[in-house]
């Protein structure tokens, strides 16, 4: 594929106060290399080879907020406290320095326990206590914990802003914190914060979503990243069909979310293929149709294996690219997220945009060991 052929990744994109010069994001990646929460020279370096290797838009791997359980690995990034945020502020002053952009993911783990079997020294908080459907862990929230978790997630989008990330993302994906309180199967208060319907349930994200754009004002654009399918149940699905999807995620763009990140674990399979058919679009794709907003597609580009594959253990070949142009030609989205292709390969997008795709790498497990 020729330089010419690749050039609809390289068009500008502009939202409010975020300009970037190409369609490319980095996804976010939990590494864990955060000695007591604090992120350092290497984190820094990390990230700056990524700006310098015309990564359009880097997103920071998860950093928690200021609640008592809100990680599950002792070595995830916090997003609070003097020497974690001065950690980041060396990360965005290299991601500057070398003409990147950069957002931190805020996050908060919820009931979701980490890879290693660590365990923290104060009670899990959780929508319902759950970690599934009829699987208990932790401690259902109490309103007052919620209202806490709402200020401590505004909290954290003022730090953003001040110590000058030009965005932030706020994870809601994956069987998450946010996730559980969207997801039936960890959902079940009888308050306003649960219901029956996915719009009822939406109302904490909604919450987080409205406080945190009143932390940081208009012009400061917010990213949710969502997903149909969780850790807990690959097969979960939120919204069955177009009308469900419009009752989830509309509500989180009118209370001030300006992109959807929307994950799955494949970006080519259509959404609602009994709809449009298997070529039709993908999450991203029915996501900004039926809310008008900017959308992020993201799931195993250019490489052969999922990210499920990746918790078993397996890495994934190269395959090229040419199935993402085709939707990015058509508009279906407006900026695609690539993940483990670029830790295997800080040079991915330098070499795409030249045309190199033969010397595109796949993804390698060893990659996860160190921060490259």
């Amino acid at each position: 594929m020729s330089r010419a052929e690749n050039s609809v990744l390289f068009r500008p994109f502009r939202l409010k106060g975020l300009e970037l010069k190409n369609r490319i994001v980095m996804a976010p990646m939990t590494r864990m290399f955060a000695p007591e929460g604090v992120p350092g020279e290497a984190n820094a370096a990390y990230y700056r080879r990524r700006a310098e290797r015309e990564v359009g838009l880097i997103l920071s791997e998860g950093t928690v907020i200021d609640r008592p359980t809100a990680r599950n690995e002792p070595t995830i990034p916090f997003f609070h406290g003097d020497a974690a945020l001065a950690g980041w502020k060396q990360v965005i002053d290299a991601v500057h320095e070398a003409g990147g952009r950069m957002g931190p993911q805020i996050w908060h783990t919820g009931s979701m326990p980490g890879m290693t079997g660590w365990q923290p020294d104060t009670p899990i908080e959780s929508p319902s206590g759950l970690l599934a459907p009829e699987a208990p862990r932790g401690e259902a929230m109490s309103e007052e914990a919620i209202a806490d978790t709402v200020a401590a997630f505004a909290k954290a989008a003022v730090e953003a802003k001040r110590l000058g990330f030009d965005t932030l993302e706020l994870h809601g994906a994956h069987g998450y914190l946010i996730d559980q309180f969207f997801w039936s199967g960890t959902n079940g208060r009888t308050d306003r914060y649960g219901g029956a319907s996915i719009r009822e349930r939406s109302r904490f994200a909604a919450e987080v979503v409205a406080a945190v754009r009143r932390a940081v004002g208009d012009d400061f654009p917010i990213i949710l990243r969502v997903s149909q399918w969780k850790q807990q149940d690959f097969a979960a699905r939120l919204a069955e069909t177009p009308d469900l999807m419009t009752d989830w995620l509309a509500p989180l763009v009118e209370a001030g979310v300006d992109i959807l990140h929307c994950s799955q674990r494949r970006f080519w399979e259509p959404e609602f293929p009994e709809i449009d058919g298997e070529n039709g679009l993908n999450f991203a794709g029915w996501a900004k149709k039926l809310t008008g907003a900017a959308t992020i597609s993201v799931g195993s580009v250019g490489l052969s294996g999922d990210v499920v594959a990746t918790f078993s253990g397996e890495g994934a070949d190269s395959t090229g690219i040419a199935p993402l142009i085709a939707r990015m030609e058509r508009d279906e989205f407006d900026l695609i997220a690539v993940g483990r292709a670029l830790l295997s390969d800080p040079d991915w997008v330098v070499k795409v945009k030249a045309g190199d795709h033969e010397n595109l790498k796949g993804f390698d497990r060893a990659a996860l060991a160190e921060l490259v």
